[in-house]
């Protein structure tokens, strides 16, 4: 890296890109600023990595105490643009805590939004009369239905719940032996709401799969974990908007006019 980005300033330097000696001795007082030479014929390069200003949910408003721009939000989260009007994120362990709902309620939203126009546009059935009609698939009464999801997902958030305080604890084998669940369903990433890995990104979309063994890519994922995050918080707007929109017994196709 220092070969190159010296070689580059060499470059830079050069009498052809500098327009003359004048130019070039003027650019190559600039560049001593940031080279030293320790020996004749060698240049020794020491490059300072400016950090990078943090993003703001009002770009062009400057100042405003926490309320434009928190303390305690740093940039680092996927997605953090310093939005914290109500300041409920100033403790470490509630913004963490937040950050998980915000992924969970976003991912639920996500599947939501692609449910209600596929099944609408494949049915004709409004979204929110879908089980009430008679021509559903419903072998089930609702008080089986909702008794089963009840406790079928008490169960799964019950094991995230004890997750989140504690990782990695629910890396156990609780199926049978031979599924190797510990295994497909461990945190790969190490990183807390993305456990990646063979079952949880069977496409590879972050991270390959070598050798049997499941290798993250961090710079796809820190990628992939910006773009999910926005379609998050758009598919969460959308179901809101969904709900406004059933409560005037209106779809989201026949909003679109389709």
């Amino acid at each position: 890296m220092a070969a190159t980005s010296g070689a580059l300033l060499n470059g830079l330097g050069s009498s052809f890109l500098c327009g003359g000696k004048r130019s070039q001795a003027n650019m190559g007082a600039s560049i001593g600023a940031r080279v030293t030479t320790p020996a004749a014929g060698s240049r020794k390069l020491v490059v300072v990595a400016a950090a990078q200003p943090k993003k703001s949910w009002v770009p062009g408003v400057r100042g405003g105490g926490n309320f434009i721009d928190p303390e305690w939000l740093d940039g680092s989260l996927p997605g953090d643009y310093g939005f914290d009007p109500l300041g409920l994120g100033k403790d470490p362990a509630f913004l963490k805590w937040y950050r998980e709902a915000e992924l969970i309620h976003g991912r639920w939203a996500m599947a939501a939004v692609v449910g209600i126009f596929v099944g609408q546009a494949w049915s004709g059935i409004p979204w929110f009369e879908a089980g009430a009609d008679p021509g559903a698939i419903a072998p089930f009464s609702f008080g089986s239905l909702l008794g089963t999801q009840l406790l079928l997902m008490g169960w799964v958030e019950s094991k995230r719940w004890v997750d989140f305080f504690n990782p990695e604890s629910q890396s156990v084998e609780w199926a049978t032996p031979w599924s190797r669940t510990a295994e497909n369903f461990s945190n790969a990433t190490g990183e807390q709401g993305y456990p990646g890995g063979k079952f949880f990104d069977p496409l590879g979309l972050a991270g390959t799969i070598q050798n049997g063994v499941y290798i993250p890519d961090y710079d796809k994922l820190e990628r992939l974990k910006l773009a999910e995050i926005k379609h998050a918080r758009i598919a969460m707007l959308a179901m809101l908007i969904f709900y406004f929109e059933a409560g005037q017994g209106k779809t989201p196709l026949g909003a679109l006019g389709l």
